[in-house]
């Protein structure tokens, strides 16, 4: 079986902020910041090119920026498409399935981990309110122990 030659990243990352234009994350930011900082982050963590590609993509079909039949049809690899399908949460799935997804598979957890640093980090919770800040924090917490990441473990 032949896969078509991927999309070089500048393209990927191009089509991700295209996707995402207009959107802002919580604190108001634009939401290209936080794909950038995902990508980085996975990248810093010895992601590859796959990875660092589904980072990028990594919430365009969860945010319904993305059909899934686009996806599929994207000059991405099987294994990019993997990865930005694990990571999509689906409507009423509980946390624990969502994480079970992610662990079983192959390149999805380090997405995953540099998503949850960056939504963790302080500086951006800081501009949150109280209740947000507290109800993010518990819940990226709960998800890196459903995970199995440790605490501050490759973190930032």
């Amino acid at each position: 079986m032949t896969e078509t030659t991927p999309l070089p990243l500048a393209e990927i990352e191009a089509t991700a902020r295209a996707a995402h234009a207009g959107q802002t994350d919580k604190a108001g930011r634009p939401y290209a910041e936080h794909l950038r900082a995902v990508a980085e982050g996975v990248r810093v963590r010895g992601g590859d090119e796959e990875q660092i590609a589904a980072a990028w993509l990594h919430d365009a079909v969860e945010d319904g920026r993305l059909s899934r039949r686009r996806l599929e049809e994207a000059a991405l690899t099987r294994r990019t498409k993997d990865i930005v399908l694990a990571l999509t949460k689906r409507s009423g799935e509980p946390p624990e399935a969502y994480a079970a997804r992610i662990l079983a598979t192959p390149g999805a957890l380090l997405v995953k981990e540099a998503d949850l640093a960056h939504n963790a980090d302080p500086a951006r919770l800081a501009v949150l309110d109280g209740p947000t800040r507290t109800r993010l924090t518990e819940k990226y917490a709960r998800m890196r122990a459903l995970l199995g990441l440790v605490a501050g473990e490759g973190g930032s």
